[in-house]
């Protein structure tokens, strides 16, 4: 009897880890379809000559950078952004340059 417990305890275990890996899968494959349709928008408006208007909150972000407070600065950046750590980290270096 104990074998048999073994058995479906491993069994739901690789069922749980095969789901898990799909979901993965489908997260970057919808990730990275969405980061190819941000560049053609971006595409688009540099060709029609539309600047994309900026989130007035990006102001906190550069009076952070100007007292030197680069960490606050992508914590706000995430915030207002909702992008990731590394985004944000590139994004606020470009600010500072």
């Amino acid at each position: 009897m104990e074998y048999a417990s073994f058995i479906a305890v491993v069994m739901l275990l690789l069922a749980v880890y095969s789901l898990a890996q799909a979901g993965d899968r489908r997260a970057k494959q919808t990730d990275l379809r969405l980061r190819r349709l941000e560049r053609k928008v971006d595409l688009l408006l540099a060709h029609a000559g539309i600047a994309e208007p900026e989130d007035p909150r990006m102001a906190e972000i550069d009076q952070l950078l100007a007292q030197g407070k680069k960490i606050q600065a992508i914590k706000v950046h995430r915030a207002v952004t909702g992008s990731g750590l590394v985004e944000a980290k590139e994004e606020v270096e470009r600010r500072m340059r």
